[in-house]
């Protein structure tokens, strides 16, 4: 056998992260990876109809198919008395409006609103039968008109998809003062408008949909397991739809395979499977298809920002604006409201001082999918738009695109700063982060690498965006993390936040082992459990989990300490621990027993930020783009792993890379999903990106006892703009000032050749 090839057993593998050996030799334990004795499967009967009502439901068929156990409809929802899905966030509108709400059903009743909109479930013996039983369901709707985009939706006489939402507007949302920016608006020398659209994308997680559910007779819980971000938050919110108190309800979460804002809050399936297993009194197992995946899972993105900049004459920023325009889909999904309005104004100044802020943003139902969140929810397409705007105005107007950043920029003596929306930063050096994007990137350079390029028939271009986003404080009031020491020298934590592949506890047991001296690998952390149902915290999400439940972990860790400090003093011993699966093996059951604590954080918002370089070349003959060269330069305050940091920087970017040359989801204008599989969807491949050439600036927050700020969505939130900006640069010569993503060679070759010879 080639050497190259050998195989390489546990022993031999030295593993970057914790969690990577359990993984790559396929030992890892994700929901799908579940089994009861006797367990029943799901199929769930969905639309093909974007918008009609249901006329005919005929199950008789499948009832009488082989194998069917039972079949639910919306009737047995209603005698269920299960809620809708639930919808995390209501905003105020304008004049202080409510909100109108319009949360999905768990199964449709009389009307269907998208291509995938569960109908009716079928349960039988086995996945296969459940399948080939709903192929003989006889359903038959009536089509109504279909809205399948926001212009469709907004257009002078559309269908009305619910009757609370006048123009299919969900909310009119605003944002900062309108008199203020519109005066600045007045007095500006340079004013520049730019349309920004961040397109529709689907999160694709590796490990697809997946709910097994046990309930227990004896103790009257039912258990569910299922793929998500916060054992609380699902938890919760099932108990909220089917009305089952919390003591009754039990969620489990081992490995989860991504999320990517999709694992967040409930689905159908986990309420319909939840009331079916108390009912039959069997276990039941659904795991989802790639296309129902495809059409059933939250999509992400799909905004249109209209956004305007005014300057004065020495092109000191005096105003920014924005009127959005945001695709909720069908109904509020869990994170819809939120994205669209909080998330999109919270940072709506960027990294610049801007006197006079303001927006309006318009949240509109489509016959689609719902969105939801999706890598960032929102927060990288307004610095997406931030620096497309700064980027386009300088070029407008005479501008050099580094000069213009850096008149503007927030000083650091000016932290914390209060933004005039009214968030406050904490502490940050945009310039010093400018300034080391531009040394590592050669940014002085590139004139002579353009050149190089042109000899050889290419065109090339290079962008930068100079970043800001702010992760996610959380709903919980604090993080808990529950920790005792063990006989067998391991530390056992208990904690409420799961991972999704981001390395918790990889990042947990180094922060254990810097502050107690105990070695990582002898920490074992676990979250998602019956344990964790007793404390307090918030699931991942929103970029906050180091610093969040990692700052719980310190202070486990240093309460820990002084145990171990005052129980060494009393035995007469040396403070530190230079053995420790000794000394805890020589410990009584008595002593043992004091060694446990709990640890507790509380923290705010922070604001990452970064320098991200883009240099782009095209092939003029085709259209195709290249990203050639790539850099991150990041301040996410204390890094605890640089391993865990690059890995999060480098899938951002490359999620940055899929929306800005090839993810988008496409609906024809009946709203019928014309991208329904990895067939049609484009996504990033290895080798569609250079090598990544990351660092790290620390500048410490004191939001939080880590001073971390978080890095989750920071990759995905540089990436767009820098390489937007990278493209335009290198089209500018045609006469292209804006472009929407994605990039695909036949748009970008149009644009080069417009006249199409």
């Amino acid at each position: 056998m080639n050497a190259r090839f050998q195989p390489v057993g546990p022993e031999h593998v030295r593993a970057a992260r914790k969690e990577d050996l359990r993984l790559i030799t396929g030992q890892g334990r994700f929901t799908a990876d579940v089994h009861y004795e006797g367990e029943l499967h799901l199929h769930v009967v969905r639309s093909m109809v974007p918008h009609g009502r249901i006329t005919r439901l005929n199950l008789d068929a499948v009832r009488r198919a082989p194998g069917v156990v039972a079949v639910y409809t919306a009737s047995d929802v209603q005698a269920w008395g299960l809620q809708a899905i639930p919808n995390a966030f209501a905003a105020q509108g304008m004049g202080g409006a409510a909100q109108q709400v319009n949360r999905m059903p768990v199964l449709a009743q009389d009307r269907v609103l998208f291509v995938g909109q569960p109908i009716a479930v079928v349960v039988a013996e086995s996945a296969l039968a459940a399948e080939d039983a709903a192929g003989l369901a006889e359903v038959d709707i009536d089509p109504l008109p279909a809205v399948a985009s926001v212009e469709a939706a907004r257009a002078e006489g559309a269908q009305q998809l619910h009757e609370s939402a006048e123009g299919n507007v969900s909310v009119h949302f605003e944002a900062g003062d309108a008199q203020a920016a519109e005066a600045a608006f007045a007095r500006a020398a340079h004013v520049s408008h730019l349309r920004i659209h961040s397109q529709r994308l689907m999160g694709v997680p590796l490990e697809p949909r997946a709910v097994v559910v046990c309930h227990d007779e004896a103790s009257g819980v039912t258990r569910v397991h299922s793929p998500n971000q916060g054992v609380h938050g699902m938890l919760g919110h099932l108990s909220t739809v089917t009305g089952i108190a919390l003591e009754h309800l039990q969620v489990d979460t081992q490995d989860v395979g991504g999320s990517f804002g999709v694992r967040i809050g409930p689905f159908s399936e986990h309420a319909v499977m939840v009331m079916a297993s108390r009912q039959l009194k069997r276990p039941l197992r659904w795991v989802a298809t790639r296309s129902e995946v495809f059409l059933s899972d939250w999509h992400g993105r799909a905004l249109t920002l209209n956004g305007s900049i005014a300057l004065d004459a020495q092109g000191k920023i005096l105003a920014l604006r924005y009127h959005d325009q945001v695709d909720l889909g069908a109904y509020n999904a869990y994170m819809s409201s939120f994205i669209g309005t909080r998330n999109l104004s919270v940072t709506m100044g960027g990294v610049y001082q801007v006197p006079a802020l303001y927006m309006r943003s318009d949240l509109v139902y489509t016959n689609t999918t719902p969105v939801s969140a999706y890598r960032g929810a929102g927060r990288p397409d307004i610095a997406f738009a931030i620096e497309r705007l700064v980027d386009h105005a300088a070029h407008e107007h005479g501008f050099d695109p580094i000069a213009l950043r850096r008149l503007n920029f927030i000083p650091p003596q000016a932290f914390p700063y209060k933004t005039a929306n009214g968030t406050v930063y904490d502490r940050c050096e945009f310039d010093r982060v400018l300034t080391r994007a531009l040394e590592v990137s050669d940014y002085a350079g590139f004139a002579q690498r353009k050149a190089r390029a042109q000899a050889h028939g290419k065109l090339r271009g290079i962008g930068l965006a100079s970043y800001l986003e702010a992760s996610g404080a959380g709903n919980a009031p604090k993080d808990q993390v529950q920790g005792h020491l063990r006989a067998d020298g391991c530390l056992a934590v208990i904690g409420v936040t799961g991972a999704s592949g981001q390395g918790h506890e990889t990042s947990f047991s180094q922060i254990i082992e810097r502050e107690l001296g105990l070695p990582a690998h002898l920490v074992l952390y676990q979250a998602g459990t019956l344990e964790s149902k007793k404390l307090v915290g918030n699931g991942t999400g929103g970029s906050r989990t180091l610093y969040g439940a990692g700052s719980a972990i310190l202070s486990l860790a240093q309460r820990l300490k002084e145990q171990v400090q005052a129980l060494r003093a009393e035995l007469g011993l040396h403070p530190t621990v230079d053995h420790w699966p000794q000394w805890l093996a020589s410990l009584t059951p008595p002593q043992l027993a004091r060694l446990q604590a709990m640890g507790e954080a509380s923290s705010g918002s922070t604001f990452p930020n970064g320098c991200h370089v883009a240099e782009i070349e095209i092939d003029p003959a085709t259209g195709v783009t290249e990203v050639v060269q790539y850099w991150a330069i990041d301040d996410l305050g204390k890094v605890i792993s640089p391993d865990l940091v690059r890995g999060q920087v480098h899938g951002g970017v490359v999620q940055g890379w899929g929306q800005a040359f090839c993810e988008q989801v496409v609906y024809d204008e009946q709203g019928q999903l014309l991208t329904g599989s990895l067939m049609d969807y484009a996504m990033p491949r290895l080798g569609h990106m250079p090598n990544i050439r990351n660092e790290t600036i620390e500048v410490a927050t004191d939001l939080n006892a880590l001073g971390s700020k978080g890095v989750g969505e920071s990759g995905c939130t540089g990436s767009l703009p820098a390489i937007s900006n990278a493209m335009m640069d290198a089209l500018r010569q045609f006469g292209v000032q804006a472009m929407d993503m994605p990039f695909t060679p036949a748009k970008v070759w149009a644009a080069i050749n417009p006249e199409g010879s």
